[in-house]
């Protein structure tokens, strides 16, 4: 059973809720949802009488599905007004379905700060998280800071323009990349990583890696943070790694694996599928002890261009899972393909999307170009 906060903010997405629980009333709701997927029977039975109470007054639909499972969607004009009823009529101590929508309109509000090294982020602002790739084959800057004095100068460049933190990448991930070995991973970052600290020893650095073994020796070498694009689902062990260094992680939604990841992008319902993805995979992240956890759903890793733009518009779906939002859009191929652009010649598209996403609750924007990044987050704070 899964509760999410949802928006009445996109048409195409209202129109598919009214089809999915047969009601035009949904058409024309104008304020917040609150959807809960695959509640089972018995929990559906327990709450009988308040489902009664929001049935009659056409504030709730469901929908039963053939594994015996039932969704159920809520229409409020006020998250607050629904966690009042729910709580003066004392269904909190006792209902399961209640429990699951009070912790999804809790985690919505929620504003998390984590201490990450010797730094503090309040994530009620933005922070940019600088993009450096040690690979020959990068889609964007692939072979141009191959070798290590590069790679750190680029990095103490990122910090001056702005940068919170340096991702440091030793294997490409763009669509149709071949995997490299632990081994060589390791070799490409490692120098990397300790000469960053030894020049500015206040750095924060974010290993992305889906390796335990790497993740191992970067956290050792003074990482902070890894970046999974697989969530722990292609190497398990790397959750313990994050767990005994007490790092921070970075938890992405992907459809297959770099290689294969364009092959099959179908989904049910994008956003929806994502935050089912994202909650399995958070949950097990604070199984295994990790506290401080980053959420990102993955722009471009098994998505079409158009899934990338629903993702970005209803960003704010993914509030209710109470973690920051990660947003990576940085000269990605779907601007290229809807503006007819050369990877040198989106940096102008990038900085418009990273504003919307900043203003659809992204709290981390990872970027190639931080001095753009630093300027629209400036404009931004004045803003939201």
């Amino acid at each position: 059973m899964i509760a999410q906060i949802l928006h009445s903010d996109d048409f195409n997405f209202l129109s598919y809720l009214a089809g999915k629980y047969s009601n035009k009333i949904i058409l024309n709701h104008k304020n917040f949802f609150i959807e809960v997927r695959n509640i089972q029977k018995d929990i559906i039975l327990q709450s009988e009488f308040f489902l009664q109470e929001f049935i009659k007054s056409q504030k709730l639909f469901y929908k039963a599905k053939s594994d015996g499972k039932t969704d159920l969607i809520i229409l409020t004009d006020s998250l607050d007004d629904i966690s009042g009823y729910f709580q003066q009529n004392n269904f909190k101590k006792h209902n399961t379905l209640t429990k699951e929508i009070l912790g999804a309109i809790a985690k919505y509000f929620i504003i998390r700060e984590y201490k990450i090294g010797n730094s503090l982020f309040a994530f009620n602002k933005p922070y940019l998280m600088g993009i450096l790739n040690v690979t020959p084959d990068s889609f964007s800057d692939g072979g141009k800071y191959i070798s290590a004095e590069n790679a750190v100068k680029h990095a103490l460049e990122m910090m001056d323009e702005g940068a919170d933190i340096i991702d440091i990448g030793g294997e490409s991930t763009r669509p149709g990349s071949d995997p490299v070995s632990a081994d060589e991973e390791i070799k490409r970052v490692i120098p990397v990583i300790k000469e960053i600290l030894n020049r500015r020893p206040e750095a924060v650095l974010s290993i992305d890696t889906y390796k335990s073994k790497v993740a191992s020796e970067a956290l050792k070498a003074g990482a902070k943070i890894v970046n999974d694009i697989s969530a722990f689902t292609f190497d398990p062990e790397i959750a313990d790694v994050c767990k005994h260094f007490g790092a921070a992680a970075v938890l992405m939604h992907i459809k297959g694996t770099p290689k294969t990841m364009q092959n099959n992008i179908e989904y049910d319902e994008i956003v929806s599928d994502i935050f089912n993805f994202l909650r399995s995979r958070t949950d097990y992240a604070l199984e295994k002890g990790i506290e401080k956890i980053i959420i990102d759903p993955g722009i471009g890793f098994g998505k079409s261009v158009n899934d990338n733009f629903k993702i970005i518009k209803r960003l704010k779906d993914f509030k209710s899972l109470g973690f920051p939002i990660l947003i990576g859009v940085s000269r990605k191929s779907f601007l290229g393909k809807t503006l007819n652009l050369d990877i040198n010649e989106r940096d102008l598209p990038t900085v418009a999307v990273e504003a919307l996403s900043i203003f659809n609750s992204a709290r981390i924007i990872r970027t190639h170009n931080v001095k753009n990044g630093k300027q629209i987050i400036k404009l931004l704070s004045e803003i939201i």
